[in-house]
């Protein structure tokens, strides 16, 4: 009788265990982290509510499964042979930034999945890429077309992404190869008009030159013509005395003859 007695109680006792396990359980599972970056999709048994856990700690429904969604900026590269208006295959390297939006996290996970990025980003990204170069040409990849080209696919890739829940945030258009024989032909032509406009700079700075001698020999006959305007008969006389007094009242000796030179100046012989 005293064997029957203990196999009830340890029955019991399980009991309590049992419960306290399944309490445990449920208090953890009541309790749901949501990382920074990150909103937390609540689901119970296929009914997604449209209000959306923040990051941080929240007590929630045990029976609600907590998908995470990242709203964080991502990165999605694609390298695609895309043709331009004359036909030519033209390789472009480009990179989309994007984000999900938190408000639309819900719908988001609703209507498309978690795998919204392989689902919708990557599809869209890819047709904008194709269809937006048919209408440039190949140099115009190559060249200054580059950031209009970018700027297209972003104008058209933005309402696309956003009918959707996503926010496209940047377009880079990283690399553009072109075909060998064309880019080698327009790199040729480009080294052409840098030479050309080297050779004009050279022209500019010959033609200033020239310029400035033409000023320069301007000046110098401006110069010598009042100088030979102020040469008067009386300013020569007058100098060639003054420089006869000087040699006169010099200690070589010497020979002065009064009135036998040129306009009646003295001329003086002799003198070391």
């Amino acid at each position: 009788m005293a064997e029957v007695i203990d196999i009830k109680k340890g029955i019991g006792t399980g009991k309590w265990v049992l419960l306290g396990v399944v309490l445990l359980i449920l208090a953890f599972k009541s309790v749901v982290v949501i990382p920074a970056g990150y909103v937390g999709v609540q689901e119970l048994f296929g009914n997604v509510r449209k209000d959306v856990l923040p990051a941080g700690i929240h007590l929630i429904n045990p029976l609600y499964k907590i998908v995470k969604m990242s709203v964080r900026t991502q990165e999605l590269s694609e390298e695609a042979v895309v043709p331009s208006r004359e036909g030519l295959s033209v390789t472009l390297d480009t990179t989309l930034l994007f984000a999900l939006k938190p408000s639309s996290a819900a719908e988001v996970y609703r209507t498309i999945g978690p795998r919204y990025v392989q689902v919708v980003v990557e599809s869209q990204f890819r047709s904008v890429i194709r269809g937006a170069t048919a209408s440039y040409d190949a140099k115009a990849l190559y060249t200054s077309g580059r950031e209009e080209i970018s700027n297209q696919m972003m104008n058209d890739l933005t309402p696309l992404l956003a009918s959707r829940g996503i926010t496209a945030e940047k377009m880079l258009l990283r690399k553009v190869t072109l075909p060998t024989i064309l880019s080698q032909a327009i790199e040729r032509k480009l080294e052409a008009e840098q030479q050309a406009e080297q050779m004009k700079f050279v022209l500019d700075r010959e033609h200033q030159e020239a310029e400035r001698k033409r000023i320069e020999a301007s000046g110098v006959a401006d110069f010598q013509k009042k100088v030979a305007e102020g040469l008067t008969e009386s300013y020569l006389k007058w100098k060639g005395i003054e420089a006869t007094e000087k040699i006169s009242s010099s200690q070589n000796s010497k020979v002065i003859i009064i009135g036998s030179g040129k306009e009646g100046l003295p001329v003086i012989l002799g003198g070391n």
